[in-house]
């Protein structure tokens, strides 16, 4: 009789008895499907929410849902979202961090202790309600509500019941404590309290530990994330911390300096803390005005406009002159509305260039608008210290490595060698058709015994190299103008 098998399951070597066989075999991959080069990993804080956990947000419904009603803060998650969503930004991993003294709010509902499930002053807005069902006397609902994070319901017939349902609700708003002697349910309502957010998180909070529990900045491993900002801290210490980590998890971190800050400060700043790393991109300390629709002119930090930015761009484009929307001033220029202005000399942006620092400001080299000046990262290389680099290097990088381990036990020969060069040939191509490499001659893989002499097979490795030629920044545009009475035209006839 044919039989049908898996390819791989049959040993054909091993065969006697004529017959059909037929091996299934899986479509061959050519090329590998891109990493996403604009998701934001963002830590910084909520009034609501799981600490030190990874939070999937792709909408500002997604973010108040998460972590509450926005905060007048520096470092508010939901002000960070929704200014990186304005420019582009649609995927982000939000992590909440607290300084510790953070607190849930509580309320005591017919004897039940209620505990808002998160710490935050969101708690206090929290209404549980006790009602008695009109026809079956017997059963009761607890419906919690929220104006932010909205309504749940759960019915029982006693308390026991009614705590039950609330913890198999992972979407819960409330923890509901019975005590060991159980109380009748009794109609009634309670607002909880005593929730609280606590203070500013230090930096090693931030920054968090990288073990297990992975906290802080820590807890952005292995997420994909192209982007990394830690909302709002601006402690040179933590910079080439965050370099080491945007080098290792393949993400471009933006971090900035402080709040009304001088180029001679940031400049000191910067080489004190001996930051030079195509892994961070440092903005410079002049912090811009947002017009919060719930907390109205806020100064914020210029890292969420640069992310979101980032994270509506091709990987292979720089930041360099791209407008920015939502900025209603800066420390520098201050408010649009005052009708004072105060830009930037060539001599000042200059001198934060030359040290690898960025700026927000207006105007651009493209008209009177706002956007980051320079295009850089903290990197003194001049061959990669553009946005560009770092993210279209990143980008390829976390591409390879998403899909050619799969490689890894087959059989060193010539049909392995041939299916590296496929697989690296054909993502390479895919960039070429989208844009975000050059052109064909941009790139070239060599996998064969050129490379892998026997010496180095028969140990176990294979060596792919790789060149990638990457398509330049418009930097310094220069037009050659010759314009005079005594200027000779001469007019070229194209062939036809």
């Amino acid at each position: 009789m044919p039989q049908i098998y898996q390819a791989g399951d049959l040993n054909t070597n091993s065969l006697v008895v004529p017959n059909l066989y037929v091996q299934i075999q899986q479509p061959t991959t050519l090329a590998l499907n891109g990493v996403s080069s604009g998701r934001i990993g963002l830590v910084g804080t909520a009034a609501w929410g799981p600490i030190n956990t990874p939070v999937i947000v792709g909408s500002m419904g997604d973010q108040l849902a998460a972590f509450g009603p926005k905060q007048a803060l520096a470092t508010d998650i939901g002000t960070a979202v929704n200014i990186a969503i304005l420019q582009g930004a649609s995927d982000f991993r939000c992590v909440r961090v607290t300084d510790g003294t953070d607190a849930a709010a509580t309320g005591t509902l017919s004897g039940v202790s209620l505990t808002a499930k998160y710490t935050g002053s969101a708690g206090n807005a929290i209404a549980a309600t006790l009602t008695q069902n009109s026809i079956i006397t017997t059963s009761y609902t607890l419906t919690t509500s929220h104006a932010t994070l909205g309504s749940r319901s759960y019915t029982g017939a006693t308390w026991t019941a009614i705590a039950a349902a609330i913890v198999a609700d992972t979407s819960a708003l409330v923890v509901a404590t019975v005590p060991t002697t159980v109380p009748d349910l009794a109609a009634g309502t309670t607002t909880l309290s005593g929730g609280a957010d606590g203070g500013t998180p230090t930096t090693a909070q931030f920054i968090g530990a990288d073990d297990a529990t992975r906290t802080g900045m820590y807890a952005l491993r292995n997420l994909g994330c192209a982007i990394g900002v830690l909302h709002g801290l601006t402690d040179d210490t933590s910079w080439t911390t965050q370099a080491t980590f945007g080098l290792g998890e393949g993400l471009y971190m933006i971090a900035c300096g402080p709040s009304g800050d001088t180029i001679s400060n940031a400049v000191s700043m910067k080489d004190a803390a001996g930051l030079d790393s195509y892994g961070v991109k440092l903005m410079f300390g002049d912090w811009l005005w947002w017009d919060d629709d719930t907390n109205g002119d806020m100064l914020v930090p210029p890292q969420a406009f640069v992310a979101g930015l980032f994270g509506g761009l091709s990987p292979e484009q720089s930041s360099l002159n791209k407008q920015l929307s939502g900025v209603i001033g800066s420390q520098k220029a201050g408010l649009v509305s005052s009708g004072t202005t105060q830009t930037y000399s060539d001599a000042e942006l200059g001198a934060l260039f030359e040290a690898g620092i960025d700026v927000i400001c207006n105007p651009a080299p493209g008209g009177s608008y706002w956007a980051v000046r320079g295009g850089i990262n903290t990197s003194s290389d001049d061959a990669i210290d553009d946005d560009s680099y770092t993210r279209l290097t990143n980008y390829i990088a976390e591409t390879i490595n998403s899909g050619m381990g799969a490689f890894v036990g087959d059989v060193i020969n010539g049909t392995l060698f041939g299916d590296i060069r496929a697989v690296l040939l054909g993502t390479l191509s895919n960039m070429v058709s989208s844009g975000i490499l050059g052109g064909t001659a941009d790139y070239a893989v060599v996998c064969d015994t050129s490379n892998n002499p026997q010496s180095q097979t028969s140990l176990g490795y294979v060596r792919a190299d790789v060149q990638v030629t990457y398509q330049g920044i418009n930097r310094f545009f220069v037009v050659n103008l010759q314009g005079g009475s005594s200027v000779v035209v001469t007019s070229a006839t194209s062939a036809s």
